[in-house]
């Protein structure tokens, strides 16, 4: 009878190898691109409040008029053909990310709820080995209100995990979203 081999962690860097130098994954916009230009930046922080340097974000959100660049959304036909709608960016050595995209509308869907604007995200970072799924919304969105996501989640100071904050001092309009992994201001995350 053999011991079992103890499990690993993913680390300690963990996002060498998935962000080459010179990749511009958090610039998701161009000339070409509709809509608002904004900023979306933050921290990965871990239960402890300490910046996570070695953490990954991946982005995904519909275009401007609330509609994804794939199939599976019927109407994908009349996406942005100038915005892909992806983004990958690193954390630096304070925890921090940012992307450059633009804001997403409202998703209308026939016989569905609608969905507020919001931003998806996949976080990666050492001793997970599975990414988390979370969403940031915006501020002060009428759609929030009736929102089917933000609507499960009844304890409202866990709503506001998910919705960005103002955050000033920069050309672009800025949203902040800090990604707390554990402890009492966790962000909610998503079983997918």
């Amino acid at each position: 009878m053999s011991n079992q081999t103890p499990s690993q962690t993913v680390g300690p860097y963990f996002h060498i190898g998935l962000i080459r130098p010179g990749d511009n994954m958090n610039v998701m916009v161009n000339d070409q691109t509709r809509g608002q230009r904004i900023l979306v930046r933050g921290r990965v922080i871990d239960g402890d409040g300490e910046p996570i340097p070695d953490a990954m974000l991946e982005i995904w959100q519909a275009d401007s008029d609330g509609i994804y660049g794939h199939p599976a959304d019927p109407k994908h036909a009349d996406a942005d053909p100038a915005f892909g709608g992806f983004g990958r960016a690193p954390t630096d050595d304070s925890g921090e990310y940012s992307f450059k995209t633009i804001k997403p509308g409202a998703m209308e869907r026939e016989g569905e709820p609608t969905m507020a604007p919001h931003v998806n995200f996949r976080v990666f970072a050492r001793g997970m080995l599975i990414h988390a799924y979370t969403r940031m919304y915006f501020p002060n969105e009428v759609e929030n209100e009736n929102d089917p996501v933000l609507k499960m989640i009844t304890e409202t100071d866990r709503r506001s995990t998910l919705i960005a904050a103002v955050d000033m001092g920069e050309d672009l309009p800025t949203y902040r979203f800090d990604v707390v992994l554990q402890g009492e201001k966790e962000t909610v995350f998503f079983d997918l």
